[in-house]
């Protein structure tokens, strides 16, 4: 179905998809994208062609896709959309931050770009979703940061968790418990790599967990 910004709710989701599993720059397979979006892989490869037809994106069989630029500036409109209305249910509608992905992912293709607007001065501009992911401007420009995974921090290492990478309510439930929210300040005490064991700092107590448990959570190192 076309949505306000003219592409179908389902272009929109590929082009964002791409977008965020190329974060690192490399060309997306589309086996990615078919686990990505829970999407059999003839579906992927279709939906790719059509999107290729159409100048939104780059796309070879064998080496992958990834987005050209009137693709790119499709993605990060939907990316902006979707974090502004994350943070517009967290503030003003009081849900919590495990909810809300759910809820903007279908409420960012139906929301015309006047409310979208209205929404981003409401909120007074801000500059993150409630899980720390910068929000790109009306321009469609977002701010690059040099995050690393909390779990490979080393002893005696100190940083701030910017990011929660996850869309997992249990996963969320989990960090909001232990403190693990962006701006929260986090201190390795001591690990033990055999084990995988770590002994985390948060807030004043000390938290024992392995790899897997922080998994998804970026932080910025400091001194």
């Amino acid at each position: 179905m076309p949505t306000k910004g003219g592409r179908s709710s389902s272009q929109q989701d590929y082009l964002k998809a791409v977008f965020h599993l190329a974060r690192r720059g490399h060309r997306v397979q589309t086996t990615e994208l078919a686990r990505y979006l829970g999407v059999r892989k003839p579906s992927v490869t279709s939906m790719l062609k059509r999107l290729g037809r159409q100048g939104l994106v780059l796309y070879s069989p064998r080496q992958g896709v990834v987005l050209s630029r009137a693709g790119s500036a499709v993605a990060m409109r939907v990316v902006r959309r979707h974090r502004l209305v994350e943070a517009f249910l967290v503030r003003f509608l009081g849900l919590d931050w495990s909810e809300v992905h759910a809820e903007a992912e279908v409420l960012e293709h139906h929301l015309s770009d006047r409310m979208v607007e209205a929404i981003d001065r409401a909120l007074g501009h801000p500059t993150e979703d409630p899980h720390g992911h910068p929000i790109p401007d009306a321009r469609g420009a977002l701010r690059e940061r040099a995050l690393e995974p909390l779990g490979g921090m080393r002893a005696g290492e100190r940083g701030v968790v910017r990011e929660v990478r996850t869309n997992d309510a249990l996963r969320l439930h989990r960090f909001k418990e232990l403190g693990l929210v962006p701006g929260a300040k986090v201190a390795m005490r001591e690990r033990q790599e055999m084990e995988d064991v770590m002994h985390l700092g948060i807030g004043g107590r000390t938290v024992v967990t392995g790899s897997e448990g922080v998994e998804g959570v970026f932080v910025e190192r400091t001194r």
